[in-house]
């Protein structure tokens, strides 16, 4: 009775230590430019499918190729799918092991074996041995390592859902990002097509008024070099745009030799982005949701390395039938059984308990100073998302208007040119300058796209039953 009270007070003495993540400085809200506004998001909303909010069919059909088929979101799965089996394993300890075990022994004992009585002389036997039962054991959680287990497997199981939602997040961000800036290459190469056949037409003009006399060849050497150098860079677009193609065929476990996509330049948009405050990382963010989690799965573990200051308290039973006959075995004398408590209490080792407790305390502050720096690395990622398109939005209305104005010089400059006024010097100008405004809208275009594939990236996913305001 009194090693029970004394097990049940050793039992009251040892836990798990409070799990009391650090608060990080947030600040109160974005820098927020127009148009974003602010929101309350939270983790209870779905993830979603965010890349459908751009609107593009095959994009979509990539993306779900992608999770289908990427080995990469496959082995986040599998993590996922062990973490849960180690759950298994650490909540079986909380339970009581029952086994079912038999034995048969044939023994010879030897007669020359040491004499137990001098009056009794040793004989050589050779007998049977048949045995069979249940077999019970528990172990008191006296030290709180096995709810230390668990609380570290729970955490554990926790941080690889959060690591696969991660994984899939990235995953279709770096698909959407490769889509992006190839469909930028795309609209590109429109561009140069278009600039090569204005160019062409001034070729050819030049080359009709160096026939009849009014031009000279180097007119036409000049607008022939403008051509050549215009289809020039054609030909590294298509170099980028290769790259690009294989870089989405990696993601979506399709070799690169066969496959492809075919060119679209058709225009795109970004969607409407709402952001919210920053403690909504917190919420939204798998990779903060992993790091937090690693977190209270370290803290676990200082619970079970502390654990081994305090006594092992294993209780056990066991019953069953055994018979040096068989035709006896299932008879009452043969019947044996056992109850019993194993303890085992730690007295000198050296330093090995305190040096595992100093690991384990070491190991959470690792995980917390992880913690922090990965909250820092999602705060700006998401405040450059969030100026960012506000500042390319800015450019690309800007950039417009200079494409605009380009065309207007161009189309008075080839009025002149026609009429004899302007030299060809002009029109190889004004035409440059035009290309150079259209490619610099086309490469605007696409990175409001790939920026705001950041941003939703550096706010954790979707924001269903969130819209955006008109």
């Amino acid at each position: 009775m009194r090693q029970a009270v004394l097990v049940l007070l050793l039992a009251g003495c040892a836990s798990t230590p409070k799990y009391d993540p650090p608060k990080p400085d947030l600040p109160v809200a974005w820098k927020v430019e127009a148009p974003f506004r602010e929101s309350t998001p939270g983790d209870s909303l779905a993830k979603g499918k965010w890349w459908e909010r751009f609107g593009d069919a095959k994009l979509n059909d990539l993306a779900e190729q992608a999770i289908g088929r990427s080995p990469t979101l496959a082995v986040a799965a599998l993590r996922l799918a062990q973490a849960r089996a180690s759950l298994g394993v650490a909540n079986s300890a909380a339970y009581p092991q029952v086994g079912l075990f038999t034995r048969y022994n044939r023994t010879r004992i030897t007669q020359n074996r040491p004499l137990t009585n001098n009056a009794a002389p040793n004989f050589s036997t050779t007998q049977n041995d048949f045995t069979f039962g249940l077999t019970a054991s528990y172990e008191v959680d006296v030290g709180a390592r096995v709810s230390s287990l668990i609380a570290g497997a729970t955490a554990s199981l926790e941080q690889s859902g959060a690591d696969f939602e991660n994984v899939r997040l990235l995953l279709i961000a770096d698909l959407a990002t490769a889509y992006f800036n190839l469909r930028q290459t795309d609209v590109e190469l429109g561009v140069l097509a278009s600039a090569i056949e204005l160019q062409k037409r001034s070729l050819e003009l030049a080359r009709t008024r160096h026939q009849l006399g009014a031009g000279t060849g180097l007119d036409v050497a000049q607008q022939q070099a403008l051509i050549d150098t215009t289809l020039t860079q054609v030909d590294l677009l298509r170099r980028e745009r290769a790259q690009f193609e294989h870089a989405i065929a990696t993601l979506v476990a399709v070799p690169a030799p066969i496959f492809s996509l075919p060119e679209d330049a058709k225009p795109m948009t970004p969607p409407s982005l709402p952001i919210g405050v920053p403690s909504d990382l917190l919420e939204r963010r798998p990779d903060v949701a992993s790091a937090e989690r690693a977190m209270a799965a370290a803290n676990a573990q200082i619970g079970v390395a502390k654990a081994a200051f305090y006594p092992s308290v294993i209780l056990g039973a066991s019953g069953g039938q055994e018979s040096r006959i068989f035709d006896t075995l299932l008879r009452s004398p043969s019947s044996v059984w056992s109850l019993g408590v194993s303890l085992l209490q730690p007295i000198f080792d050296a330093g090995r308990a305190q040096s595992g407790v100093d690991f384990a305390r070491a190991g959470y502050e690792t995980a917390t100073q992880n913690y922090r720096r990965v909250i820092l690395n999602a705060m700006q990622e998401a405040e450059d998302g969030i100026i960012g398109l506000a500042a390319l939005e800015r450019a690309y209305r800007q950039a417009q208007v200079a494409v605009d104005s380009a065309q207007r010089t161009v189309e008075l400059v080839n009025a002149r040119f026609e009429g004899g006024i302007a030299g060809p010097l002009e029109v190889i100008t004004v035409q440059q300058s035009l290309l150079n405004s259209e490619r610099l809208v086309s490469q605007l275009a696409g990175q409001q796209l790939l920026t705001s594939v950041f941003l939703v990236k550096a706010l954790g996913g979707d924001w269903q039953g969130l819209e955006p305001r008109p």
